[in-house]
């Protein structure tokens, strides 16, 4: 079933489902057509939502997927914003930008993958639905891809010049932003120029200033293609520079990002087949430190880290009719090198690699099929990922004591290297709409090998690949991959007037990587792990382990489009995450919520009146010290005013009330500058105004 998405302010800002306009005549079967403003597809295995759709709310796109169905965001700096999917985050969940993965330069995941795709470049944000399908790469659960604006071959040979321009501002941290694509094109070539820069001051919020929240970032590229030799050639580079950017709930702030991207794809057809080759090439440099953005602390604990990763990567894919459907057949491998190591910037003898010269290499092959297998339209996936992974010599400087020398000592002379075998298979299946509704059903079984700071990490720091919870940790060579069992249902409904796309979900997840007590005596200070732990301030370090979990909940976008121009929309969410081994949660599992906006939709412009309503959560990890956290409402007005063709103005005001708002996945602070004490949860922003235009031609 393939239903298109005409988006629309109100609709797509909450990543809704669409209203199928009733002067349509599509094939109900196939399509189903809706009204909301710019065109992207949705069908059973995956939606689109439009970033220009959206109340401006940050420059991360995530911002923007938190607010769809299972959908929420792990707030660690306004450029550091993690995607969290039906209670799953970080380097499990399968994201690209604009079809290209990439390994984070940053052992905190500073740089999470949307770190990458700055709003104004981003034409839209493919989320699959449930499960990422085999073909686009292994990963634990659900996926995405940040799709980037792009200007495309034209029907004429004539050149011709095109652009897709948004310029942005917020007065709640004097922030701007701006930026897209600018090109040219034939039926034979294209030709694009991309680029963006953001840059904004600390937020405010009713009690004062968010310290260690301003940032900026820049962005510029390439992206050309030219059809030859019966198929079509394409080159995408470009450089992103991200400055200085605070991120409280760490131990350091982003002092530089510097990316080089590159990909060269060749798309052709021959005999009936579809091929693609690509290969694509990533490089990040990253420093960050303890005292730029933040009180610095005494001489002696200044701290600066250096940190790179380097991704190489390719893929060979082909796709045909087959047994009554179309098969998708391909190989797809990468190879990345990570590096760290941290220095005091005062003492020359002060030095140490905790994450030494990392490698990880995969090499994968998948088999897709698509077609009807009796009532059922459905997709059938399987692929095979073979993994090996290696660590150089960690080295460290005379000024470090003799407990980490030992740990050093140890971990240089264990066996790094080993390799591992995963498999992913996906079957999912929907029917035909009849009456308005789909019925959908699908069974995984995913897999996710342990990352590199989890099997790696023979010092004990607060490196947590993203976590955030004030805990020391240490890798075990030991992690055995992640392995998801994977069930869901829900339906599709839609009629002329109401839609409505309930899903409830289970994940059984064995082996789940999770910090657990480094021995059976916590707080008794009798290894030298504790001992070098206690020495950074916690005596009780946590050791990545296998263990075992559960996921499930349920959500769902639905709707009403009433009598005249007036229309609501809603986006219910709720997932629980819990161990199956021992009594605890999950740590940051997102709060239940429910997010309504009703929109005033007149012919060339729109008004939306949204509430969006918290849930305490309490149901929180003991083993990571998690704190339970309060519910709150938020109340936000934005409209939409269409110019003209190709001019658009859109502007709102957040948080009407100025609330003080805290969320349970906004981090505790460790900023010492600003308002907020030390230690508790980083608040939401106060009230402020937005305003947004658009340019396409």
């Amino acid at each position: 079933m393939k239903i298109r998405l005409l988006s629309g302010a109100g609709l797509v800002a909450l990543g809704a489902f669409a209203l199928p306009a009733a002067a349509q005549d599509a094939e109900p079967a196939l399509q189903d057509v809706i009204i909301v403003t710019g065109t992207r597809p949705v069908s059973a295995t995956e939606s689109a939502v439009n970033p220009e759709a959206a109340p401006l709310t940050g420059g991360d796109v995530t911002y923007l997927t938190a607010r769809t169905p299972g959908g929420a965001r792990i707030a660690n700096g306004e450029l550091s914003g993690q995607m969290q999917y039906r209670g799953l985050f970080g380097e499990r969940l399968n994201l690209r930008v604009d079809g290209q993965r990439l390994a984070s330069g940053g052992p905190n995941l500073m740089d999470p993958a949307f770190h990458y795709a700055p709003a104004p470049l981003v034409a839209s944000v493919v989320i699959d639905r449930g499960v990422s399908p085999v073909s686009e790469g292994p990963g634990l659960g659900g996926g995405a891809d940040a799709v980037f604006k792009r200007i495309d071959f034209s029907t004429s040979a004539t050149p011709q010049l095109g652009y897709d321009l948004s310029f942005g501002a917020r007065s709640i941290n004097e922030s701007f932003s701006g930026g897209g694509v600018v090109g040219a094109s034939t039926d034979s070539w294209r030709f694009n120029l991309i680029g963006s820069w953001e840059e904004g001051d600390d937020t405010e919020f009713k009690d004062g200033t968010i310290a260690g929240t301003s940032f900026e970032r820049g962005v510029f590229g390439v992206s050309t293609g030219v059809k030859v030799a019966g198929g079509t050639l394409s080159l995408d580079v470009r450089r992103q520079n991200t400055g200085p950017s605070g991120n409280p709930p760490f131990p350091m702030d982003i002092r530089y990002f510097d990316t080089d991207f590159a990909r060269l794809a060749y798309d052709t057809e021959i005999g009936g087949v579809d091929l693609t080759a690509e290969v694509h090439y990533t490089d990040v440099e990253h420093a960050m430190n303890n005292y730029d953005m933040r009180p610095p602390p005494a001489m002696m604990n200044l701290r600066e880290a250096f940190a790179s990763a380097t991704t190489k990567g390719g893929s060979l894919k082909a796709g045909f009719d087959s047994l009554g459907g179309h098969l998708a057949l391909g190989l797809d491998g990468d190879s990345v090198d990570h590096h760290m190591f941290i220095v005091n910037p005062e003492n020359a003898n002060f030095y140490v690699t905790p994450y030494p010269h990392i490698t990880q290499e995969r090499l994968g092959a998948f088999a897709e099929w698509t077609g009807g297998l009796g009532l059922f339209d459905s997709e059938l996936g399987l692929r095979i990922d073979q993994h090996s992974y290696d660590a150089g010599d960690a080295v460290l400087g005379a000024a470090l004591p003799a407990m980490p020398q030992m740990l050093a000592a140890q971990f240089n002379a264990a066996d790094r290297s080993s390799d591992d075998t995963t498999v992913d298979a996906v079957a999912r299946f929907w029917t035909p709409s009849a009456n308005g509704v789909s019925w959908r059903l699908t069974f995984a079984h995913k897999q996710q090998m342990p990352g590199y700071i989890q099997r790696y990490g023979w010092l004990p720091l607060n490196a947590s690949g993203g976590l955030a919870d004030g805990n020391i940790y240490v890798g075990d060579l030991d992690l055995k991959p992640e392995t998801a069992w994977i069930a869901e249902a829900g339906f599709d409904f839609a009629s002329t007037n109401m839609y409505a796309r309930p899903t409830v979900y289970l994940r059984q997840i064995d082996d789940y990587i999770q910090g657990a007590p480094y021995d059976a005596t916590p707080g008794v200070i009798d290894t030298p792990v504790e001992m070098v732990a206690n020495m950074s301030g916690d005596p009780t370090p946590l050791i990545w382990a296998n263990v075992d979990a559960r996921l499930y909940g349920f959500d769902m976008d639905f709707g009403c489009d009433f009598e005249g121009p007036l229309r609501i929309d809603s986006v219910l969410n709720y997932v629980r995450g819990e161990r199956r081994d021992i009594d605890d949660n999950l740590y940051r599992v997102a709060a239940p919520s429910l997010t309504t906006g009703l929109t005033w939709d007149a012919a060339v412009w729109s008004a939306t009146f949204e509430a969006r309503a918290v849930a305490d959560q309490d149901d929180v990890s003991v083993t990571n010290s998690e704190a339970a956290s309060s519910g709150y409402v938020v109340l936000s007005l934005y409209g939409d005013w269409q110019v003209k063709d190709g001019v658009r103005v859109s502007a709102g005001v957040e948080n009407l009330l100025d609330q003080v708002t805290r969320d349970h996945l906004s981090g505790y602070n460790r900023n010492g500058y600003g308002d907020v004490a030390v230690g508790s949860r980083v608040p939401g922003p106060g009230r402020g105004v937005f305003l947004r235009l658009s340019f396409t031609g």
